[in-house]
């Protein structure tokens, strides 16, 4: 997925040594974060994991929260350094996207009580693949486009209106597939949100109306990834797994919208976990 979004933005073209760099330090910068997302959420949410997932490497034992934030520190390092790499725009999205995962975490999710904002807003912190993937490009492209951005200090962008839009699309994908599966975790994780004030789909419209709400946006990114292959360079090699791993998470996702509400805690696990597959 880290190395896809680059190569999407960049097309069909002659891949010359500075964009394979670029793919390159995208990858490192872009995995590292992703690692260090998962864990400073483990650290953030080891209550309500103590509830919903006693077998996480936090709550288990099998790792203490002093040796996880150090991990996460050098997960965290490391997607700085890699993303500075890129380019300056990378680097400050980086940034704008810790501070914003950092409150999100620790203060506002367990503290905003709109209805599901923890997840309406967790999402946010994973277009940022799509954002970092197409800046990484448009800053390394020829500045005689269509669309160009010039600012001191931050390199010059140049794109098209249309790779904008599918910059948009691929945001608009992401958001609804990965919500998708994390409102079904959301069931499995109700109890243990409840108690911790968090404000999922399941905490503040019940357990069922979440799954009918995960339902309707696995079949919305169905329809999104289509739109995706029709407008940009993906080929059959990219449609036909898609597909295939779509119907079956869909599903996936139906079994939980007609399970009994005790039953749904499990399946939500299933779901959730299966739903990961089509988001990568």
């Amino acid at each position: 997925m880290y190395a896809s979004v680059p190569m999407l933005a960049y097309g069909i073209k002659t891949y010359d040594f500075s964009i394979i760099t670029i793919i390159i330090f995208s990858i490192f910068a872009l995995y590292s974060g992703f690692f260090a997302a998962l864990i400073w959420n483990d650290i953030t949410d080891v209550d309500i994991d103590d509830i919903a997932h006693p077998d996480r490497p936090i709550p288990s034992g099998r790792i203490t929260q002093r040796k996880f934030f150090g991990i996460a520190l050098i997960f965290s390092a490391t997607t700085f350094i890699f993303s500075y790499l890129v380019n300056f725009w990378c680097f400050m999205l980086v940034g704008a996207a810790a501070l914003f995962v950092t409150f999100h975490n620790l203060y506002l999710k367990r503290k905003v009580k709109i209805p599901a904002y923890s997840e309406i807003f967790t999402p946010l912190q994973w277009i940022i693949v799509a954002v970092f993937g197409y800046l990484a490009i448009w800053t390394a492209l020829p500045q005689s486009a269509e669309f160009i951005i010039n600012m001191p200090i931050f390199e010059n962008i140049s794109t098209s209106i249309y790779e904008f839009q599918n910059m948009i699309l691929l945001i608009v994908f992401i958001y609804f597939t990965d919500n998708a599966h994390d409102l079904a975790e959301g069931i499995c994780d109700a109890e243990g949100d409840r108690k911790s004030g968090v404000r999922t789909y399941a905490t503040s419209f019940g357990e069922k109306n979440a799954a009918r709400i995960s339902f309707a946006m696995f079949f919305l990114s169905g329809i999104l990834g289509v739109i995706l292959f029709i407008r940009t360079i993906l080929t059959l090699v990219f449609l036909i797994p898609f597909i295939l791993i779509w119907l079956y998470t869909f599903y996936q996702s139906y079994k939980l919208l007609k399970a009994k509400v005790s039953d749904m805690k499990k399946l939500g696990a299933v779901v959730g976990r299966k739903g990961i597959y089509l988001f990568k």
